[in-house]
């Protein structure tokens, strides 16, 4: 009785098993590496608000106080937006009259909030307190970049696993006075290894790598 399949049946077999294998290990290699470049984790990327707002004026210009907006991070888990009314202590005097405060205006008399677009977002399964890590010594730039110089806020820290892990394996180079923690652009005034050293003892901070720190 004549074969079913041609003798050449079994290596192309064996092309098509290849073929397959290389097909998964790519896809997965793909899907590694999109969550760790800038296109996989949104960095740079900046998003449309529903006013215009310029942090490079209200932080350089007005020198207004990351925590006088974002009034939680000190407090608690998340920074906060700033409600209206906050908004409309300087501006109920000042470009009170500006077509682009429009929203910003009804809001305040409707008392129906703006509604922003989140920048930052982690998964729900990982556990972030701004609190903590502001009372520890974390300046706001670490994180959020350079805000006194965006036009928009874009994300600027990958915030992905690895890269949270690497503060969390050595916080001392990352560590700040208290007085510095909303500085923009900040230089230490003395050996930096030295400084991190020291605010460690006084911040009473240790390595956090144990999955229980963020997954809870």
């Amino acid at each position: 009785m004549s074969a079913l399949f041609r003798r050449s049946a079994n290596r192309t077999f064996r092309y098509v098993l290849a073929a397959v294998a290389l097909a998964a290990a790519g896809g997965l290699t793909g899907l590694l590496v999109y969550q760790r470049v800038p296109f996989g984790t949104r960095q740079l990327e900046e998003v449309a608000q529903p006013v215009q707002f310029d942090h490079r004026h209200h932080v350089v210009d007005d020198a207004i106080d990351c925590r006088y907006c974002h009034q939680g991070a000190e407090r608690g888990a998340s920074a906060g937006i700033p409600s209206t009314a906050l908004c409309m202590n300087c501006h109920a005097q000042v470009w009170n009259k500006s077509p682009r405060l429009e929203p910003v205006r009804a809001s305040y008399f409707t008392g129906r909030p703006i509604d922003w677009v989140r920048v930052h977002q982690l998964p729900d399964f990982v556990y972030f307190n701004h609190s903590i890590h502001v009372h520890k010594g974390i300046g706001c730039e670490t994180c959020h970049g350079r805000v006194d110089r965006m036009p928009a806020i874009h994300q600027e820290a990958p915030l992905t696993m690895g890269w949270c892990l690497s503060c969390h394996r050595d916080p001392a180079p990352n560590l700040r006075p208290p007085e510095a923690i909303t500085a923009m652009g900040w230089v230490p005034d003395k050996d930096p290894v030295l400084l991190g050293q020291e605010l460690m003892k006084k911040y009473d901070v240790h390595t956090r790598v144990s999955c229980t720190t963020c997954h809870r």
